[in-house]
């Protein structure tokens, strides 16, 4: 049984794999070091490796490898992207400056269907990758995602501030919909345009896939056809485990 886990910028997913289907443990806020590593560990059992995508800082690795350790008496093995991953060949000159969170979610398309594919994440960063067929990453583009243009603006503009439920519309009367409405509507420009230049570099319509936290918010947005894939990254680990990776 492996331990697999996905650290992003604020949250922390893990699950297991038998080498047949994932079983989610559960998700947990580690931001400001609220997580209780240890009390999802509880929920694991016996594994014998535990496999790591992290894109957050050193300090909540070292705190996750510990407890690990201590809970299962492992080493916790974080992946850093290589050149190629199971089929995906990563088109950073310098592989390992690639999120290693792009990539997996790569992996994780292309090992359930191998054809052409965008992928946009949208978390604290939007992020988007096109990937064609054969495994061939063309790159991707990054931004700021909704959620964080929103939180900049009304941290460093006057007499602006964050609205704490507002509507996306297309003709905003106050600020508070502007602001919301402007950053997901720029958002889903971006993926939208992403998608069609993709298109006709492919040659083909690709699919298109919405992961990570706004991915529900922003899929009501976007015009292509299109789903949903909320576990990507524990699904692409799972596929380095299915490797020996």
């Amino acid at each position: 049984m492996k331990l697999l886990i996905d650290i992003g910028n604020t949250r922390l997913k893990a699950a297991l794999w038998d080498g047949v289907a994932l079983r989610p443990l559960g998700a947990a806020t580690h931001a400001g070091g609220a997580a209780d590593f240890d009390a999802l560990w509880n929920q694991a059992g016996d594994v014998d490796a535990v496999l790591v995508a992290s894109v957050a800082g050193e300090a909540i690795e070292q705190r996750l490898a510990d407890s690990v350790a201590r809970r299962h008496g492992l080493r916790a093995s974080f992946l850093v992207s290589p050149a190629s991953l199971c089929g995906v060949r990563n088109a950073y000159a310098e592989p390992e400056r690639l999120g290693i969170d792009r990539l997996l979610g790569l992996v994780a398309l292309h090992a359930a269907q191998p054809r052409a594919w965008v992928l946009a994440g949208c978390g604290t960063a939007l992020t988007l990758d096109a990937l064609a067929a054969d495994g061939t990453h063309l790159g991707g583009l990054i931004c700021a995602s909704p959620m964080l243009m929103i939180d900049t603006l009304a941290g460093t503009t006057a007499r602006l501030s964050a609205p704490h439920v507002a509507r996306v519309v297309d003709f905003a009367d106050n600020t508070g919909e502007a602001i919301e409405s402007g950053a997901w509507l720029a958002a889903a420009a971006l993926v939208e345009r992403f998608v069609a230049r993709s298109a006709a570099r492919f040659g083909v319509a690709p699919s298109l896939a919405l992961t990570g936290g706004g991915a529900a918010r922003l899929s009501g947005l976007v015009q292509p056809a299109h789903r949903v894939e909320p576990d990507l990254v524990l699904r692409g680990l799972a596929a380095c485990a299915q490797a020996g990776g």
